[in-house]
């Protein structure tokens, strides 16, 4: 694996679940993999789950572990090509980049969505930089249109919970929130499932369907009830218009998951990738309720990120 950026850049999903699952059996077997070796975690958006798991993931693995939180810590970075920073920018993001590279073996960067231009966003006007002048491997800890690590977590643990013999059937539903957000977990998600041996279906209000560019031929249905029938796994995430861009159209009906729509379902797990707005996006008895895998996907965080920095530097070691 040369970079990690989306579900493309794996080989075999199903091989790397595999890893991340006997990593998670044993954390400490590859001590001495990323030995002598640095890895550069640059985060231009806030984090918990995926700072503190890139750390343990990287550690677990010898490498030693530079975190640069560049929106508070660096100088203020330029984005535009041919800018005159005779302004606020102090540094530009070219040059930035340039001497990680002196300094890392890989970067792995942390850039949202700024759901102000759709055209930067779906673009990646951040991440496409790092990739345009990184000498070393790349890894997305969550783009503007992607959270790829977040997604492996998820195959994993739907992987964990799933012993049946017939396909599950995996909805990714809308939520409520108070505020726009971003698309990357939904269309990652979306990516993901369509690679894994699922039953999958999207569910969300009228004008808040994902861009096709990611759910492809997925079946949407507006009607949350609908969807949610005989569900195995629901993935509950918000996401504001894509086709209005950053928009939140009215929402009449309820969507908020409780108790009383998972009676609907087969006794789906609930999942979510945190953190979530509880009693906005779903109720408090659907999170602390015994259909929560909540805090099991979270932890699967450390296994993503070990078993893709693992490969990463299998590529990086036979040079």
């Amino acid at each position: 694996m040369k970079k990690f950026i989306s579900v493309s850049d794996i080989e075999n999903l199903q091989e790397i679940i595999k890893k991340a699952l006997q990593i998670k059996e044993n954390p400490l077997s590859e001590t001495e993999k990323g030995k002598g070796k640095t890895i550069g975690l640059v985060f231009l958006n806030s984090s918990l789950r995926t700072r503190l798991s890139s750390q343990i993931a990287a550690q677990n693995l010898g490498l030693n572990v530079l975190t640069l939180n560049a929106a508070q810590e660096a100088w203020n970075l330029e984005f535009a090509d041919g800018a005159v920073m005779n302004g606020d920018t102090v540094e530009h993001i070219k040059d930035a980049i340039e001497v990680l590279n002196q300094y890392c073996d890989i970067i792995a960067v942390r850039c949202f969505a700024g759901l102000k231009s759709k055209e930067d966003d779906v673009n990646e006007s951040i991440l496409s930089q790092f990739e345009q002048h990184a000498k070393v491997p790349v890894i997305s800890l969550e783009s503007a249109t992607r959270h790829p690590l977040q997604s492996l977590a998820d195959c994993i643990t739907i992987t964990e919970n799933w012993k049946e013999e017939h396909k599950p059937k995996v909805v990714l539903t809308w939520a409520p929130h108070i505020k726009p957000i971003a698309h990357a977990v939904g269309n990652s998600f979306a990516e993901w499932m369509q690679e894994m041996d699922v039953d999958f279906v999207i569910t969300n209000p009228e004008g808040y369907d994902l861009d096709k560019n990611f759910t492809k031929n997925v079946k949407v249905i507006h009607d949350q009830d609908e969807a949610l029938k005989d569900a195995d796994f629901i993935y509950v995430k918000n996401w504001s218009s894509f086709d209005d861009y950053a928009a939140m159209p009215e929402v009449k009906e309820s969507w908020m998951l409780t108790n009383e729509k998972l009676e609907h379902t087969n006794q789906a797990k609930v999942m979510h990738c945190l953190p979530v707005r509880r009693n906005v996006e779903l109720s408090d008895e659907v999170m602390d309720g015994e259909n929560s895998i909540i805090y099991q996907q979270a932890k699967n965080r450390i296994f993503s990120a070990q078993a893709v920095f693992s490969e990463i530097l299998d590529e990086l070691n036979s040079k």
